[in-house]
């Protein structure tokens, strides 16, 4: 349920409505939109009369029930309104949201080694990402696949973040390593085989560092905000989710099917920011252009693109990553598109 205020409804009203609202025993949401606050309101609301809900102040102007089971996930909650994700990083602050330009995260699956990891960052900090990523912990389907150099690794994102400036996005597997991996990462991202790992979900929930959420191989569109719903729920409001391709009858060809529909349905139902992952989303290094520019076109808020200095060799994920030359002309060509829909920005300044 959401309590809409008039226009210039005095701070002191709203502090009193709010405290009215917790002797119901109902947890009040301040939220503050462009023209007006609404109030959420999270708890056994089904009794409540929305007419009498009015009546406790002139102040408020309608009170609307949401319908949908993800309450603060639903773009209902915002009475309408996108919500964003403001992320710090070393040079200043990243904005996820639907009326900013395009973020892009770059970089390969896994950190090898501290070159590769510094040189990636470099090289897709020149040609205008944001935020590098690279798994510390992996999970693999085999286990006997490359699981990732775990803690040591963090300390090679830290190291390429310092020489870089760029924000850092790293998967983290295992409730007992949220605070470690906090330390050092940025943004906090769940992986898609542990989208449904509740546990997980209410720890990231509880720390204030900003979450990306992929959606689970599997996943259905509302099981995707449900999940994001135990994060939101647990106390953090800064939720990214990101597409990244769900399993269909068709791998021949690609990896994944690539859900590009995703984001007009998400942009009907949720506030939160959506990301678009091309690279796990085909597999294969040669559709990750097209499907970026198309992400793009489509109104996603960011991109999540897989680079690496010598595919070939990679440890992980070799075949859907893009040599940095090619994803400098990729970002050339995301560039036409983004201005075409006025999501872009202009390009980063070449490190030395």
């Amino acid at each position: 349920m959401i309590v809409v205020m008039k226009v210039g409804s005095p701070e002191a009203e709203i502090e009193r409505i709010n405290s009215e609202f917790e002797d119901w025993g109902l947890t009040p949401e301040k939220i503050v939109g462009k023209h007006k606050v609404v109030i959420g309101l999270v708890g056994d609301t089904a009794a409540l009369d929305p007419l009498q809900i009015e009546e406790i102040s002139p102040w408020i102007e309608q009170v609307l029930r949401v319908e949908r089971p993800y309450k603060r996930a639903s773009r209902e909650f915002r009475h309408g309104e996108a919500s964003e994700v403001i992320v710090s990083t070393p040079e200043g602050p990243v904005i996820f949201g639907e009326h900013h330009p395009v973020a892009i995260v770059a970089g390969p699956c896994s950190v090898e080694n501290e070159q590769m990891i510094v040189e990636t960052a470099k090289r897709v900090k020149a040609a205008g990402a944001k935020f590098l990523r690279g798994g510390a912990y992996k999970p693999r389907t085999s286990p006997y696949s490359f699981q990732g150099h775990g803690e040591s690794a963090l300390d090679l994102l830290a190291a390429a973040r310092d020489a870089s400036g760029l924000g850092i996005i790293t998967e983290v597997m295992d409730t007992a390593d949220v605070e470690k991996v906090g330390e050092v990462a940025d943004v906090l991202q769940i992986g898609a085989r542990n989208m449904q790992n509740f546990p997980l979900l209410k720890k990231v929930g509880a720390q204030d560092k900003p979450v990306l959420l992929k959606r689970g191989m599997s996943a259905t569109i509302e099981e995707w905000l449900m999940a994001s719903e135990y994060v939101l729920a647990a106390g953090n409001p800064n939720v990214i989710l990101c597409e990244r391709g769900i399993r269909a009858f068709d791998r021949q060809y690609a990896r994944n099917t690539l859900d590009l529909a995703a984001i007009p349905v998400l942009r009907e139902l949720t506030h939160l920011p959506i990301m678009i992952d091309p690279s796990h989303g085909t597999g294969r290094a040669e559709y990750v252009p097209t499907m970026a520019m198309a992400a793009i076109a489509a109104g996603c808020d960011a991109l999540m693109i897989e680079v690496h200095p010598n595919p070939a060799k990679a440890l992980s994920d070799g075949p859907q990553s893009l040599t940095p030359e090619r994803f400098d002309r990729l970002m050339t060509e995301l560039s036409a598109i983004g201005k075409a829909v006025n999501r872009w920005q202009e390009p980063a300044t070449v490190l030395a």
